[in-house]
């Protein structure tokens, strides 16, 4: 399916949850946030026949998001669900790596392709800083379980955080070549402003090509980032709310002040 601009979208990203087992300071604050009802939450049925309907439209490529997505119980279930879909070419997911050891190997095996792992720094003391709660070590651990379930390629997402982050660049490099990981630098961005950057070693960011659509945990299909945008598929039903997302998608970013990082899925 085309979008008014012409851009080719056949991606799906998928926030299946809105709860989070790390507090990083650019995404929430430290106290965390008002979680939704779970009724409010899609259920795996929901999620499969919004990407159902999607392939009909185009969509071949998912991505499963949070939140932290292996948060929600048992997500290798829809893995499974939606790796059966024919249509689906592709599906990843963004973690943080940190239940990775517990759940790769069964991912691997319903059928998620790929991860990408959050990691903004190899210092132990500055990560628990950054994530407030979090063991530098578990996410370490979570990046070997990926390699070894050969959920690849493996690709490390570091943010840039002014101030924070920039002196360990070069350790995180050295750490990617020596493992034979994919590194990705993604420049603090302001949702309210309007104001993001392309991604260092990827295609985001950049909106003459974007190709993606969002599913919020509590069924909102997204069709930018940054403009606060939302077609419910509950209230409007799916084929709708893909429609008015797909028309409505704007050429670019413009900012928002109804999407966070916490709630939009990255």
């Amino acid at each position: 399916m085309y979008d008014r601009f012409n851009r080719h979208i056949n991606y799906l990203r998928i926030s299946v949850t809105d709860r989070c087992n790390f507090r990083c300071e650019y995404c929430m604050p430290a106290e965390g946030l008002p979680l939704k009802k779970h009724d409010d939450i899609l259920s795996f049925n929901e999620i499969y026949d919004v990407v159902k309907a999607g392939t009909e439209l185009g969509i071949r490529k998912i991505r499963i998001t949070g939140g932290e997505p292996l948060v929600r119980k048992d997500l290798p279930v829809l893995i499974k669900k939606l790796a059966a879909i024919p249509e689906i070419e592709d599906i990843g997911m963004t973690t943080n790596g940190v239940l990775l050891p517990r759940y790769a190997k069964q991912l691997k095996a319903a059928g998620l392709k790929r991860v990408n792992i959050s990691l903004d720094t190899l210092n132990p003391e500055k990560f628990r800083k950054i994530t407030r709660i979090g063991n530098l070590q578990d996410v370490l651990k979570g990046i070997d379980a990926a390699l070894e379930a050969e959920l690849l390629p493996v690709k490390i997402n570091v943010v840039r955080i002014p101030g924070e982050n920039e002196e360990d660049e070069d350790a995180i490099r050295a750490f990617c070549t020596k493992k034979g990981l994919k590194l990705r630098f993604i420049r603090q961005m302001d949702l309210r402003t309007g104001e993001f950057y392309a991604v260092e070693g990827g295609a985001g960011g950049i909106c003459q090509i974007c190709n993606r659509l969002r599913l919020t945990a509590d069924g909102d299909i997204v069709p930018c980032l940054h403009a606060g945008l939302r077609y419910n598929i509950r209230k409007l039903g799916i084929k709708e709310a893909y429609k008015q997302a797909l028309q409505n998608k704007p050429e670019k970013g413009i900012g928002t002040e109804s999407h966070d990082f916490s709630n939009i899925g990255g």
